[in-house]
């Protein structure tokens, strides 16, 4: 691989969230409640990405586009019960060629079955699936062999990691991936901080309404999703309350808040802290009543928006905020360059350092997402999207129902659907030509298809709201 001429190789700590939402952070106060102050740190003295983003929002998909940088109709892996497949190369293996050790400690979860090392780590410290927050007799795989999960799993995996780091000679680059199961559902937060917020009071978001005008022109599919698995009128086949979920959802953030700032602080030991790249962000974000749904999936801002955070002062100033949109697919020659190498010309995403040191650059002018339907979670169809600064088009496949057309700059919550009524066919029409577009270019043209998985989260309740009429625009009167 071509290194960068007169670039340095930088020590380099990754730790991925699974399920955080971009204001899922307490400098972005988006309640009244969720304190996390390592990470506030890191926005007050590194970089904030304002507009990060996945290409996926589901677990597996997403991961193996950060450790590829490419798209899901690149790298295969569409949903969360197949494996990765063979002939994928993930970044930190090129990492390993340039003299690099690595360390991988947490959630792979590319297929349920298999927790075995990886191409890429020198260390490998995992667990099968989506693994347990409480201690598991048979938990844990490192290098290769079975051993307890003893403790809280975000603890005990930023125990591993930290144990590994003491471990570093000077002399030599590395890096550290720490990938938490935390904070993805059931969420069971650190006995240390249950109940932390059981007195607070949450704010339900405006667009949770069946109907009024935070649901103008909702798609049929989006409003009998309500009675649903990942819907607020039967989430999960339970009576849970939103509130409630939202209240342990942050209390299971604060030990990765903790497990950070325990990371810095064995930095600073080692002299190394302000010299060492710090990236952080979530997998996929979540719904917490948005458009009347829970979970991700979809192409609304909560599901396909993360938070991103980096931090090194010897690289980039402190409380900058970057606006253009990055995505998952960027962090892989993001990470390469950090580390003085070129990425491949294969690799789709694009290095977003420059961006962070300030400079004006190139960049992208609309981001193309996609998820494919899960026999197992049938309520979500497959979806594309182009989204713009401005505007986002969303178009569903094998459905007969409305596609989607939202101003950000007017409608930042997606609450009026601007094909819901005349006078937007063409826009929608010209950002779907770039859609197929960019799907052309980068051979998404043909859905992939794993074979069927056991299991399939269809029920709805009886007692809950009925199927959705038709649009207004599908009936001819006459």
């Amino acid at each position: 691989m071509k290194s960068i001429r007169g670039a340095r190789p930088r020590n380099i700590v990754v730790i991925l969230t699974d399920d955080h939402r971009y204001d899922a952070m307490g400098f972005l106060k988006p309640q009244d409640f969720g304190a996390t102050p390592t990470l506030d740190r890191l926005a007050a003295e590194g970089v904030h990405f304002r507009n990060a983003f996945v290409t996926t929002a589901l677990c597996s998909p997403s991961r193996a586009s950060i450790l590829t940088g490419l798209y899901a109709h690149q790298h295969r892996v569409i949903d969360n019960n197949h494996a990765s497949l063979d002939g994928l190369t993930f970044f930190p293996e090129y990492l390993q060629a340039a003299g690099y050790d690595t360390g991988y400690f947490g959630k792979w979860h590319m297929g349920n079955v298999g927790d075995a090392p990886q191409p890429g780590f020198d260390r490998w410290v995992s667990f099968v699936g989506q693994g347990h927050y409480l201690p598991q007799a048979d938990g844990l795989n490192v290098d290769g062999q079975k051993v307890p999960q003893k403790g809280y799993i975000t603890d005990e995996l930023t125990d591993y990691a930290l144990d590994w780091l003491d471990g570093r000679s000077k002399d030599k680059p590395w890096l550290m991936y720490v990938s938490h199961k935390a904070v993805h559902s059931e969420f069971i937060p650190a006995e240390r901080h249950k109940g932390r917020y059981a007195n607070e009071t949450f704010r339900y978001p405006e667009t949770m309404a069946a109907e009024g005008p935070n649901a103008q022109g909702r798609p049929r599919w989006v409003h009998d999703q309500r009675n649903s698995w990942h819907g607020v009128d039967f989430p999960y086949h339970s009576d849970l309350d939103i509130g409630d979920y939202y209240k342990a959802y942050m209390e299971t953030l604060l030990a990765v808040d903790e497990g950070i700032a325990r990371v810095m602080d064995a930095l600073e030991a080692r002299g190394e802290l302000d010299d060492t790249l710090i990236l952080y962000l979530g997998d996929n974000g979540f719904a917490f009543g948005e458009h009347g749904l829970i979970d991700k999936r979809t192409a609304y801002e909560e599901s396909m928006r993360i938070p991103m955070l980096m931090r090194c002062p010897a690289m980039f100033k402190g409380g900058t905020k970057v606006e253009q949109v990055v995505a998952n697919i960027d962090v892989a020659p993001t990470l390469l360059a950090a580390a003085g190498l070129e990425a491949p010309a294969s690799i789709e995403g694009k290095n977003f350092l420059p961006l962070a040191r300030g400079e004006t650059i190139p960049w992208r002018e609309h981001l193309l997402y996609e998820y494919y339907w899960e026999r197992n979670f049938p309520q979500t169809p497959t979806v594309h999207a182009l989204r713009e600064d401005r505007y986002k088009f969303i178009r569903f496949h094998g459905l007969w129902d409305l596609d989607e057309l939202y101003d950000l700059t007017a409608d930042p919550l997606e609450s009026r659907n601007l094909l819901a009524e005349p006078g937007h066919e063409k826009l929608a029409q010209a950002m779907g030509a770039k859609m197929f577009a960019e799907l052309e270019r980068t051979g998404g043209m043909q859905i992939p298809l794993r074979p069927d998985t056991l299991g399939r989260n269809f029920f709805r309740d009886a007692d809950g709201p009925a199927g959705a009429p038709f649009p207004e625009s599908f009936i001819v009167k006459g």
